[in-house]
């Protein structure tokens, strides 16, 4: 039954896009391209029925669609810019938890210009909420690609970090958020938020290693 919902979604969204806001003729074929990609990333990752790991309350306070739009917006570089049509109709399917439809529409962001950082964050946090949290190699190639178009943007380690941690990953999770935290400015506008994250991401580490060592041999 989730297959069917998943494949059904994938093919309104790309009737959606292609038809209804009018995706050129030769961009279909990478939109299709894009959308099996995230098809595939969830067929590889994704786990419905698995039941959730415990995880630290550091990590996922920006876990639904509107949260997770605000919070790349506060990590934008350029957060007084007005985004363009296709970042704006991606955010509002993401704040409706539409994560797939999201993905879609940012390709013709990206397919625009390229050296757009700020939607290859957003495509690369859409691809993750649509596979249910997993860090798919599509979303990793979205985040790849929005630190190569701009190394300074405090998104990709920031959304991959918060990723790897809900994902178990937390040592891998923390030395994202450490190598950001040393290389961000004084007065950056995230410094504060991230080293409460941080410290709080150490505490449930420790916390988890305590009960570790507790656990009888």
């Amino acid at each position: 039954m989730t297959w069917a919902l998943v494949i059904g979604l994938a093919l309104a969204t790309f009737a959606v896009l292609a038809l209804v806001l009018k995706v050129p003729r030769p961009s279909w074929e990478l939109l299709g391209a894009t959308l099996l990609v995230g098809l595939a990333g969830f067929a590889w990752q994704a786990r419905p029925h698995q039941p959730g790991a415990p995880k630290p309350e550091a990590v996922t306070s920006a876990s639904g669609g509107a949260e997770l739009v605000a919070a790349r917006k506060a990590l934008a570089s350029d957060p007084t810019a007005t985004p363009n049509r296709w970042t704006m109709i991606a955010d509002g399917f993401a704040r409706n938890g539409q994560y797939g439809n999201a993905a879609a529409v940012l390709l013709g962001a990206v397919e625009k210009d390229p050296k757009n950082a700020d939607a290859w964050v957003a495509m690369g946090n859409a691809l993750i909420a649509h596979a249910e949290g997993n860090v798919t190699p599509a979303a990793l190639q979205a985040y790849s690609r929005a630190a190569k178009a701009d190394p300074a943007h405090p998104g990709p380690p920031f959304f991959l970090g918060l990723a790897l941690a809900q994902n178990g990953r937390l040592q891998e999770g923390r030395a994202l958020w450490a190598d950001l935290l040393q290389r961000s400015p004084a007065d950056a506008p995230w410094r504060k938020d991230l080293e409460a994250r941080l410290a709080r991401l150490d505490q449930f580490i420790a916390e988890q290693e305590q009960q570790a060592r507790q656990v009888p041999q």
